[in-house]
């Protein structure tokens, strides 16, 4: 987990972002008392899956989510230059590759999305991607898109077109 990351609260309507899921709107917040100990949960609806999750507001639970505030501006700028720089491809073999992925797109830094998205961008590029690396460049260029697309208020559609410029470029 990320020791950067700081509890933030959120309220009805705000959207927020989750590494496994994507972006969520907060529905609400609700108690539950659960062996006698009660706790606050955000309601959250998942905007891609329309899934419903509940979140602890508080506690090493909330924390272990990864929940956070949508990417700012700032943020996307660096997702964009990320994505720009040339990246030497990654020789390791593909499970090593699939591992040190899977851990960072598990984060769900944008930084670190990024760098998945660029990673396997250029191997695919070079090499046949595996079925499991291919899952993950899908997952890792949603996952960016959509949060870009929900930061900005954009089309998703010109979100991944302006991704996909931008990667052939490189």
């Amino acid at each position: 987990m990320n020791a950067k990351l700081k509890l933030t609260k959120f309220k009805k309507g705000d959207k927020a972002f989750f590494p496994a899921q994507g972006v969520g709107v907060i529905r609400g917040v609700e108690s539950q008392d659960i062996g006698g100990f009660k706790q606050d949960y955000y309601v959250v609806q998942v905007i891609s899956s329309g899934a419903t999750l509940m979140i602890p507001t508080s506690g090493p639970a909330a924390e272990r989510s990864g929940m956070r505030h949508l990417i700012s501006e700032k943020e996307i700028e660096n997702v964009f230059k990320i994505l720009k720089r040339p990246k030497k491809v990654n020789v390791t073999t593909w499970n090593r590759r699939y591992r040190e992925y899977n851990e960072k797109l598990r984060t769900g830094e944008p930084k670190d999305v990024a760098e998945v998205l660029r990673d396997l961008y250029t191997l695919r590029g070079t090499k046949d991607l595996s079925f499991g690396e291919k899952n993950m460049l899908e997952k890792a260029r949603s996952l960016i898109a959509e949060e870009i697309s929900e930061s900005r208020r954009s089309e998703m559609k010109s979100i991944e077109d302006e991704l996909d410029n931008v990667m052939v470029l490189n």
